[in-house]
C-alpha cells in the first residue's frame, strides 16, 4: 500500500490542490486510491449533512468511497486552529483514534494521500501538533511550498522539523500562489539545491485551480 502525508509551509499554500492532484496522478497506477483529511475545521453543506470543503475535494478525486469517519474522522464546525475549534466544540482530538481510522482506511486501499491541517506544527491540542500526528502515522512526507515572500525560511524550517521527527521527506511541490512574486524561479532553484529531495511538481498560478492539470514526477516506488 502506497501512502504519503501532505503538509505545507503554512495554511493556504495549496495542500488540497496538491493532494487531489496526487490522487489523480496515482489513479492510473493503483485501482483503489483514496484521500484522507484527518482533521478539518470549517464546514459547508454536503447533501443532508455537513462536510469539510477539503474532504469533499479529496473524495471527488478518490476512486474509492469510504465512510466519513474514516476519511475525515475529526470534523470541527469553526474555521479556526484545530485546538481552538475542538475546544469550542467540546471535543478532544485523539491522535491514536485518528491512526486507527487511517489503518482501517489503508486496509481497503492501494494508495492513500493524507492531507494535514495548516502547517506542520499546527496545534491539535494544548500539547500536541500536526507533527505528532505525522509522526504517529509514520508516512513519507510531501512538502507544499507556497511561493511568496518568506517561503525560503518557512520551507527550510519545515523540512528540518519533518526530519527531526524521524520522518522521510520524499519530495516537495512548488506552488506559485502569488502571481506578483519577484524572482520565483530563483527561489525554486535555491530550494532545489537546499532541500535535498526531488521537486515533484511546479504548480502554476491559476485563477481557477485544476488539480487534473498538475503534472507530477512521482517517486518510482509509487508506480
Amino acid at each position: 500500500m502506497i501512502g504519503c502525508f501532505v503538509t505545507g509551509t503554512d495554511t493556504g499554500v495549496g495542500k488540497t490542490l496538491v493532494s487531489t492532484g496526487l490522487l489523480h496522478a496515482l489513479a492510473p497506477h493503483h485501482r483503489r486510491v483514496v484521500g484522507m483529511k484527518p482533521v478539518a475545521a470549517g464546514v459547508v453543506p454536503w447533501g443532508e449533512a455537513w462536510a469539510s470543503e477539503d474532504a469533499i475535494a479529496l473524495r471527488s478525486a478518490s476512486t474509492l468511497a469510504v465512510a466519513p469517519e474514516l476519511d475525515n474522522p475529526v470534523l470541527l464546525l469553526d474555521p479556526l486552529s484545530p485546538h481552538i475549534a475542538a475546544e469550542r466544540a467540546g471535543v478532544q482530538i485523539d491522535i491514536a483514534a485518528i491512526v486507527r481510522s487511517y489503518q482501517a482506511l489503508a486496509a481497503q486501499a492501494d494508495a492513500v494521500v493524507v492531507e494535514g491541517a495548516g502547517g506542520f506544527h499546527v496545534p491539535l491540542t494544548d500539547t500536541q501538533t500536526g507533527a505528532d500526528l505525522a509522526q504517529a502515522l509514520a508516512l513519507p512526507v510531501v512538502l507544499v511550498v507556497g511561493l511568496r515572500l518568506g517561503c525560503l525560511s518557512h520551507a527550510l524550517l519545515t523540512a528540518e522539523a519533518i526530519r527531526a521527527r524521524g520522518l522521510v521527506l520524499v519530495g516537495w511541490v512548488a506552488n506559485r500562489v502569488d502571481p506578483e512574486m519577484e524572482a520565483a524561479d530563483e527561489n525554486i532553484a535555491y530550494l532545489r539545491a537546499r532541500l535535498g529531495v526531488p521537486l515533484l511538481a511546479e504548480v502554476p498560478y491559476q485563477d481557477l485551480p485544476d488539480a487534473r492539470s498538475l503534472v507530477f514526477e512521482l517517486p518510482g516506488e509509487w508506480l
